[in-house]
């Protein structure tokens, strides 16, 4: 039952752009009447369902969708280069598609500077706050969510410390993998 839900799950991100694992594994549980929610898979299992989806169902569109992105990722991330920015997420482990959005982390104390930055280039965007795991302690972040030549970025905010501390999405989940500008200009100049 776990990989019907694992491979759910990862039909829906792949087709309706769920990028919330959670999110698309209860979604995935309650389309095949699934009540117990405490055998649901691991974000590990359905990454690698989606990965397998992506390769059988949209193999060519997945990855000029990736290469896009990571393009556009190097552009934003030398835009924000004195902010020390660095990529995380689908558009970093290579599962982004085609509702895939540019996930960064920025270290700075001053992130005012940051949003002057966007109104002064006429860049729309909003702010959110989110819960991230820092240094073993939960925190609230500043995630601006950036138009950014036609796709979504979305920007955590970080205080300039922080660089050096192991970031989690939960207490327990796994520490977040993020990627420097001249390693993302390595991917992109190596795979795409």
């Amino acid at each position: 039952m776990r990989l019907q839900i694992a491979a759910a799950a990862a039909r829906l991100m792949a087709q309706d752009g769920i990028d919330d694992f959670a999110l698309a594994k209860r979604k995935a549980a309650r389309q095949l009447g699934v009540g117990d929610t405490q055998a649901l898979p691991g974000n590990d299992e359905i990454e690698v369902q989606l990965r397998a989806y992506q390769g059988l169902y949209q193999e060519q569109e997945q990855r000029e969708r990736l290469r896009e992105l990571r393009v556009e990722a190097v552009t934003l991330m030398k835009t924000l280069e004195s902010y020390r920015p660095y990529l995380t997420g689908q558009v970093l482990s290579g599962i982004a598609g085609r509702y895939g959005d540019i996930d960064l982390q920025v270290f700075t104390d001053d992130a005012k500077s940051l949003e002057l930055l966007f109104l002064n280039r006429g860049v729309d965007y909003s702010v959110t706050e989110q819960r991230r795991w820092i240094g073993g302690e939960a925190r609230s972040i500043t995630v601006l969510g950036v138009d950014w030549n036609g796709t979504r970025a979305n920007i955590a905010v970080l205080g300039a410390k922080d660089e050096r501390v192991a970031l989690r999405t939960s207490q327990s989940g796994r520490v977040m993998e993020r990627a420097a500008l001249p390693a993302v200009e390595l991917l992109v100049a190596s795979v795409g």
